[in-house]
């Protein structure tokens, strides 16, 4: 079975000298075609209930990201890494119920609503961006 590293591998090789010509050429701006339409395929799926075209669909969808971050980590932006850490990072702080100190469920009095949590979030994020 093939791993995530294997999936990285396979996309910076796609994208190198001896790779694929149609993959070295693509740019953030010419996927976005390719990343709406493997978005619907996805929904598609989801709709028809066929698990197994869903499976394949999202291994699609996950490689579109991989070539956007191989992209980016060319242009020496960030690499699929900073968007791991950045979806991790993300969900933790968005959900203190599960990840935090105090246990319970999103909408209870002491809890920070999702809208509250995202807007902490961007506020937070902003702060190291500035530092």
């Amino acid at each position: 079975m093939y791993t995530f590293q294997d999936l990285v591998d396979i996309t910076a090789r796609l994208r190198s000298e001896d790779g694929c010509s149609w993959d070295r050429a693509q740019t953030h701006e010419s996927l976005k075609g390719c990343l709406k339409e493997e978005c619907g395929e996805v929904l598609d799926a989801i709709d028809s209930g066929d698990q197994e075209n869903l499976c394949e669909e999202l291994g699609d969808l996950l490689f579109q990201v991989m070539l956007h971050s191989r992209i980016a980590e060319e242009e020496r932006n960030f690499t699929i890494d900073d968007v791991i850490h950045g979806i991790c990072d993300k969900m933790i702080f968005r959900h203190p119920h599960v990840f935090g100190d105090r246990k319970g469920t999103p909408g209870e009095e002491e809890t920070p609503t999702w809208e509250e949590l995202k807007n902490l979030d961007k506020l937070r994020k902003n702060r190291y961006k500035h530092r």
